[in-house]
């Protein structure tokens, strides 16, 4: 049984149609083999090579042969199969270990039955990943004439403006949303009044969307392409394997030019709306107006039905019990809630509609939750004996863990010793004879170090993951004398007892706890000074399940 992988690395026409030759390439080639069976084609189109990670086809090609799928790969060469060395040789012996060759056909490369497959394979692999590495500096030095020559990067897709060619040409309609847009704020307005006066007046965003985003108005304001300034690289790519993009924080200098097309806003009124955001956000009144709120394990553990978490607000003050919180659906904060909207006037069109959960409601329900937990004592018994059967304690784990070091110290030495070993062939300082003697010893070292690693990295995740917890609860149970009486939960305690809470409608929620296997669904009653919850059967949370289901996101009402 055959596979077959191609790739191509950019999404252009011409390099779609050189993908299509390809694939007509194999067609070909099984032509020529009638014995052969073909399973699969795997095409990745549009995707870089210096990484397996970027490449679903790739990636689901690795599943199917580790369910046995196939037997052999053909491939062009090994620029398509990866421009990364180690990923390269990787891939391939992790295959050779399922029993799986592959054929480079253009490198006449088979991985197992060539004696020399490995050595010619990690040339060849060297030799692609050095081309990525000239290709990346030829990169570089077309953006420095870019940089020269003010040419704007990206797409173009830039509110105000449309790109024709290589310039920048205005867009009348959008370039007065983007003017509204910046009269407003230094009128005072924040920007999501200004997002509200955008969706009013009918503007649209740069995708031709109608809801506005806070974040998009704020990119807007920040963006000194609008005043003619080109900012050069605000991200850059730190290392060209891994073709990752970072935000530039001062480890790469940044170019600045000015721009060939017509600014939009003059260079006053940028700056001014620059010290009003430094203000506003940073020496205003209010200290903490526009910073990120300190995590709460309730914004961590909530989830509304449209799919986003949970913000922690503010719902009162009061000088006898305090200040009380809330949760609001994250979706809501950027598009206003449908209270919001319907007293603006705005359409409430996909909005989430789920109302905000006072704290009060998750504190109940957890209590009697932990409560129901801590009195079955058949649940405790078996987590007790969960930790029995495996044997687990922390002197267990301190050992895993200095042995797992161990065997990547020793890995990353057979690893050294196997390239030295391929330098000492390629220099011609030992015969193909010694080479392969040397290759095969070092081989099954390195795989029954990588056994022993793979088969203790499995008991240990079992060890952190699912007995650590269970071990913290039980002493917690423990320490409670199995009965909550009333008293607070710790916030860690939480973090180890709830997964997650779904919230539906009607006051019910769905709470999957690291303790119980099934999913408990409570109901709440009363209000915060007569507060009540119980769990409801799984009828319920099936009914629950099916509104979910039912609905386009978000609980309907």
């Amino acid at each position: 049984m055959v596979a077959i992988y191609a790739r191509v690395s950019t999404e252009h026409e011409a390099q779609i149609s050189a993908l299509e030759n390809q694939v007509q390439y194999y067609d070909d080639i099984l032509a020529k083999h009638p014995d052969w069976t073909l399973y699969d084609k795997y095409i990745d189109e549009g995707i870089t090579g210096t990484s397996v990670k970027k490449r679903k086809s790739f990636l689901r090609m690795m599943e199917d042969a580790e369910k046995g799928c196939f037997d052999l790969i053909v491939t062009r060469e090994v620029s398509r199969f990866a421009r990364n060395t180690v990923d390269t040789l990787q891939e391939t012996r992790r295959l050779k270990k399922m029993g799986i060759e592959v054929y480079f056909t253009e490198d006449n490369i088979w991985t197992m039955n060539d004696e020399d497959g490995e050595l010619r394979l990690t040339i060849m692999a060297t030799l692609a990943q050095n081309e990525s590495k000239k290709t990346s500096m030829r990169v570089k030095a077309g953006q420095k004439i870019s940089f020269q020559n003010a040419i704007p990067y990206g797409s173009g897709n830039i509110l105000g403006y449309d790109r024709i060619g290589k310039e920048m040409v205005i867009n009348p309609e959008q370039a007065e949303t983007v003017k509204l847009i910046y009269k407003l704020y230094l009128e005072g307005k924040g920007t999501r009044k200004i997002c509200y006066e955008l969706e009013k007046r009918g503007c649209l965003t740069s995708t031709g969307r109608s809801h506005w985003e806070a974040a998009n108005v704020a990119r807007i304001l920040h963006n000194p392409f609008y005043m003619g300034t080109i900012v050069y690289r605000k991200c850059f790519v730190p290392d060209y394997l891994e073709q990752k993009q970072k935000k530039n924080e001062g480890e790469v200098e940044q170019v600045i030019v000015e721009g060939k097309h017509q600014p939009l806003v003059s260079k006053e009124d940028y700056a001014l709306v620059q010290e009003k955001f430094k203000d506003r956000y940073q020496g205003g009144k209010d200290k903490n107006h526009g910073r990120k709120d300190v995590e709460n394990i309730w914004c961590k553990k909530l989830k509304c039905p449209c799919g986003s978490r949970f913000n922690k607000r503010v719902y009162y003050r009061s000088p006898k019990s305090g200040i009380k919180y809330v949760y609001r659906c994250h979706s809501q904060k950027v598009t206003g809630s449908v209270t919001t909207r319907k007293n603006r006037g705005l359409s409430i069109e996909g909005i989430c509609d789920t109302p905000m959960v006072p704290e009060w409601k998750l504190t109940v329900m957890l209590h009697v939750l932990v409560d129901n937990f801590l009195k079955d004592r058949s649940k405790v018994l078996k987590l007790a004996n969960d930790l029995l059967e495996n044997n687990v304690h922390q002197d267990i784990n301190e050992e895993n863990i200095r042995t797992l070091k161990k065997y990547e110290g020793q890995l990353n030495i057979m690893r050294n010793k196997m390239n030295n070993l391929v330098d000492m062939r390629m220099g011609g300082e030992i015969s193909k004879e010694v080479f392969l003697e040397r290759k095969k010893k070092l081989e099954e070292e390195t795989e029954k170090i990588q056994f022993d690693y793979d088969e203790l990295s499995k008991s240990h995740e079992l060890t952190v993951e699912e007995i650590g917890k269970k071990v913290s609860i039980l002493k917690y149970a423990m320490e409670q004398d199995f009965n909550l009486d009333g008293k607070e939960i710790p916030d860690s305690i939480i973090d180890m007892l709830v997964n997650e809470v779904i919230v539906c409608k009607d006051d019910i929620f769905i709470w999957k706890l690291s303790f119980n296997e099934d999913n408990q669904c409570c109901l709440v009653k009363g209000n915060a000074w007569n507060p009540s919850a119980e769990v409801i059967g799984k009828a319920e949370i099936r009914k629950v399940d099916d509104q979910a289901n039912d609905s386009t996101g978000c609980y309907q009402r």
